[in-house]
């Protein structure tokens, strides 16, 4: 097998890892016990010799456990996960080495476009696979000594914090009072944040200087798009371990000031709310924060969609808010809906060529992620109205698989349709869509049989988040 080469400039002949042991399990790479994602653990912080704790044998064989774990596609070399231990047995002095004397030089980023739901695209930055181990073994040093920093009522990219964390913080704030709320959106968050003011953050903190320039390094390491390389100047490219670590600690600049104002707040990575008790204090909020951002984070605020309302409706993290009787509530935001309802009609599309099992199998899945994730909302009637329409479209493929007169009469008396009506409808030259919502076809393929043969509703799956 052909191996790529990650481009290192160093030789490792004074690399004090070349005469380290390997393990029988990782020849060619450092072993460690094993330390799950999500701990964060106490780092010995030396200030003066934080690149040595990087590079240690306990952090290296972490990050390449997380970075095989994660999978993912190939940077510009096109290296995959499976070809990245024969690269590190052959190249891990040499590689160490770079790192060590400062010559190691990243690779370019692949430039990937992800459509977004309002018609826009989402840039993205892949990294080789090898800078990404480098990128996962900084992330896992770095951020048990940010944890310690970081506000309370930051959640995203966050050990042991999730999306409905930050709901039902928000829902507690509301129902202390504060009913009006500054919806901060930072415009092309990710694509703006200034590489200067970052570093001047990250050097408050890291004292090793090493550490400092293999960060600035990986933020200038360009962008290759549509085979051109272009120069990143700002930014940091989403796609890369680093990247949502050094989000925070640029917008933890923006917690701190809220938290020095006495203004409750939540967010999650770059969508914030900042509540108020007031619409004019809320408006003055939204003008003194603003003026914080963009002159003291260099970020652009989205004047356009950073408004100040009511809670009722406002969307966040796909959900909306309601009150009643003094009480916070969640439920689904009609964004969230007709994308719920889009995704459905595309799985359940007659021409999408998919078979029954990988149909029920796509279906499944998707459900009991949607409904997992939007279980704290009100949504029985919700799940109701679209099991129902769910179930005609399923009656509708099926009916459709049923190709000719001859397979549908004998399916239907299968199914315990008396002959004539058998007959009948076999040779109906309704639509699918009519003849789903017949008696006869929803009596042969009902509720109870849908469910029997695997196919999922979302009430069902809602009960077991929510049995009463």
């Amino acid at each position: 097998m052909k191996v790529r080469m990650q481009k290192t400039s160093a030789q490792a002949n004074d690399c004090p890892q070349r005469d380290r042991t390997a393990s029988e399990w990782y020849a060619g790479v450092q072993t460690f016990m094993w330390m799950t994602e999500d701990n964060i653990v106490e780092v010995p912080f030396d200030k003066e010799h934080l690149l040595e704790i990087i590079l240690s044998p306990l952090n290296l064989n972490k990050s390449y456990k997380a970075v095989v774990r994660n999978s993912g596609s190939g940077g510009i070399d096109k290296m995959s996960c499976e070809e990245l231990l024969p690269w590190l047995k052959a190249n891990k002095d040499e590689l160490i080495s770079s790192l060590q004397c400062g010559t190691y030089r990243p690779n370019p980023v692949r430039r990937v476009e992800i459509p977004k739901d309002n018609g826009k695209k989402r840039l993205l930055g892949i990294p080789t696979v090898v800078d990404r181990l480098v990128q996962q073994a900084i992330n896992q040093i770095l951020t048990p000594i940010y944890e310690r920093q970081f506000s309370k009522t930051s959640y995203g990219f966050r050990p042991q914090r999730c999306c409905h964390d930050a709901l039902r913080k928000a829902q507690k704030i509301v129902d202390k009072g504060y009913k009006y709320v500054v919806d901060l959106d930072l415009e092309r968050f990710f694509d703006t944040v200034s590489h200067s003011k970052l570093i001047e953050i990250l050097s408050r903190t890291i004292k090793d200087g090493r550490v400092i320039i293999l960060i600035h390094k990986y933020l200038r390491s360009g962008v290759i798009n549509r085979g051109l390389f272009e120069i990143s100047t700002e930014g940091t490219p989403q796609g890369g371990p680093l990247s949502p670590l050094l989000s925070n600690i640029l917008l933890n600049e923006l917690d701190k000031e809220l938290e020095r104002r006495g203004v409750p707040f939540v967010r999650y990575a770059d969508d914030a709310m900042i509540f108020c008790k007031s619409k004019r204090a809320a408006q003055r909020v939204k003008e003194s924060i603003t003026r914080f951002i963009e002159g003291k984070l260099f970020l652009k605020v989205n004047r356009e969609k950073t408004v100040v309302s009511n809670i009722r409706g406002v969307k966040f993290l796909g959900y909306s808010f309601y009150v009643m009787k003094g009480q916070c509530l969640l439920t689904v935001h009609p964004k969230s809906k007709i994308k719920l309802k889009s995704k459905l009609k595309e799985l359940t599309c007659r021409s999408n060529g998919y078979g029954y099992e990988i149909r029920k199998q796509k279906l499944k899945n998707y459900i009991m992620g949607w409904v997992a994730y939007f279980h704290l909302a009100q949504i029985k009637r919700l799940c109701t109205e679209t099991d129902e329409w769910l179930r005609r479209r399923i009656r509708m493929c099926i009916w459709k698989s049923w190709k000719n007169v001859k397979t549908r009469v004998s399916n239907l008396k299968k199914c315990g349709a008396l002959a004539w009506q058998a007959y009948q409808w076999g040779n109906t030259r309704l639509g699918y869509w009519r003849v789903a919502n017949s008696r006869l076809v929803t009596s042969a393929m009902s509720n109870d049989k849908l469910r029997r043969v695997g196919y999922v509703g979302l009430m069902d799956c809602y009960l077991k988040w929510c049995p009463k």
